[in-house]
């Protein structure tokens, strides 16, 4: 059983101010919750294998191929500044 103090507590804890109203919510929701994951444990999983997806993952893989790239001032005529081989841009970080 949820009480209002194990709200007050869970709050705390997560250093969270919950007034009254918010308190009988979380109070109602989390019972909610409980109930629903009581229901889940009485079902028979003893079949089921655990998993962290439930659509099926698979790698897709492609060959890697070699081809032509730009040379380093191919790629800076691109750009509007440049210093010392490198793309310059504004200072975005004080």
């Amino acid at each position: 059983m949820i009480t209002k103090e194990t709200v007050n507590y869970i709050a705390s804890l997560s250093r969270l101010h919950i007034d009254e109203a918010e308190n009988a919510g979380f109070v109602r929701n989390l019972e909610d919750i409980l109930q629903y994951v009581a229901k889940l444990n009485k079902l028979d999983v003893a079949g089921v294998l655990p998993t962290s997806h439930v659509l099926k993952m698979e790698n897709v893989f492609r060959d890697d191929k070699v081809s032509p790239s730009l040379t380093q001032q191919e790629a800076l005529s691109f750009a509007i500044e440049s210093h010392a081989g490198h793309y310059k841009v504004p200072k975005v970080i004080e």
